[in-house]
């Protein structure tokens, strides 16, 4: 099963940088390997969004050489209390979501 996990600080001050870690449990296949004989099905995220309130905040494109597992740190700041939603999506089309509240004083 594919499980994100995020790490957002609850609470930060207004206008201050802060960081978010995500990591998200994939196997991310390429196709490449095999397995007893055959090929192992390619299976892989391609792309990464972060938004807050609809405004897109961070993004990033996976490509073959991306690992099993993919970790993604980046930092942001915000003005107001806001839910900054993540989103991966496979190449199949397949999406995997998570949403997380940040308190702004």
């Amino acid at each position: 099963m594919t499980t994100p996990r995020i790490r957002v600080p609850s609470s930060v001050k207004a206008g201050e940088p802060f960081e978010i870690r995500t990591l998200i449990d994939h196997p991310m296949e390429t196709g490449l390997r095999h397995q007893t004989g055959q090929a192992v099905a390619r299976r892989m995220i391609t792309r990464f969004e972060a938004q807050a309130d609809g405004a897109l905040l961070f993004t990033a494109d996976f490509r073959n050489g991306t690992s099993a597992n993919p970790y993604v740190a980046f930092h942001v700041r915000l003005a107001q209390t806001t839910t900054i939603s993540f989103l991966w999506r496979e190449e199949d089309g397949r999406e995997y979501r998570a949403t997380q509240r940040v308190t702004v004083s």
